[in-house]
């Protein structure tokens, strides 16, 4: 019997930064993921009032250069955090989250790129949820065993700590990728210039947008950290990296992490994960692509 490729939800917050659209790519271009649709996730309201529409904006122009348009399911997410962890905020990308995880009997994979919001909305609105066969891969929160971050609160835990809360006690199994893992997936912008950009508008896209955004900060930089690609690379190759079971935490208002109320909730949390491996495989999809689109 030939194997079925893992199902999978990409929830994004794709305007934020320059890494979502890698991340979205990768998936998208990997045969062995069967991508049911995307949802557009909003980013705060410290930049803009309107970040989840911003983000359906850069999936849609993601989808398009990948001929995509139109092929892909797009919902919109919640336009902004739960305002406790008592009330969801529905919205097209909640509502399909329940639809898909209650569509067939194998796993469901949802990778979150940014807030939790939906999937903590989807489960507010749907309890039975936490008994369905879902696995949320997450891009968040801060390193655990005393490792000092880079900043705190780590961003995507920041945008909605009620709803990582909501998660984190729920019945889903969680796959965390914290901040000290996922920011060890460097690229610079000569290798993106030459392995990256030559291919195709796609290529040229994804190079230019991420050293824009570079040349837009006050401190100078020539590389960048494809965060989001972790979540993609954690369900295309279950190997790929290294974890422990932990119990799961709750997050303080200020996004410290503290004890969760029951010690037996166990969440995967990565220690580390096979950068050299997810690196060149994006690279390699985006150059096939861009030589023999046909065969996507």
């Amino acid at each position: 019997m030939e194997a079925r490729p893992h199902r999978l939800i990409v929830n994004t917050d794709a305007k934020n930064e320059a890494d979502d659209q890698f991340a979205i790519v990768q998936a998208l271009l990997s045969p062995t993921l069967d991508v049911c649709g995307i949802i557009p996730a909003h980013f705060g309201s410290s930049r803009t009032q309107t970040s989840m529409l911003e983000s359906r904006a850069e999936v849609d122009e993601i989808l398009r250069l990948l001929d995509l348009l139109g092929s892909v399911r797009v919902a919109n997410g919640a336009p902004h955090a739960l305002p406790d962890e008592a009330t969801p905020v529905p919205s097209e990308g909640s509502r399909f989250i329940v639809e898909q995880a209650s569509a067939a009997e194998d796993r469901l994979f949802i990778a979150f790129l940014g807030p939790l919001t939906d999937m903590a909305s989807a489960l507010l609105e749907e309890p039975s949820l936490g008994g369905r066969d879902i696995v949320v891969v997450w891009i968040g929160g801060p390193p655990y065993g005393g490792i000092e971050a880079a900043y705190a609160p780590e961003f995507n835990l920041s945008n909605d700590i009620a709803a990582a809360n909501v998660v984190m006690a729920s019945g889903v199994e969680v796959w965390q990728i914290p901040m000290n893992v996922y920011c060890m997936v460097g690229v610079g912008h000569d290798e993106l210039r030459q392995r990256v950009a030559p291919y195709g508008e796609l290529g040229s896209y994804l190079t230019r947008q991420l050293i824009e955004l570079n040349e837009s900060f006050s401190t100078p930089m020539e590389y960048r950290t494809l965060g989001d690609n972790p979540a993609i690379g954690a369900v295309m190759n279950q190997s790929g990296g290294t974890w422990r079971l932990r119990p799961a935490p709750r997050f303080t208002l200020d996004g410290e992490m503290a004890p969760g109320p029951d010690p037996d909730r166990l969440i995967r949390v990565y220690e580390s994960f096979d950068a050299r491996w997810l690196v060149e495989d994006l690279f390699a999809k985006i150059r096939r692509h861009a030589e023999h689109p046909l065969e996507d």
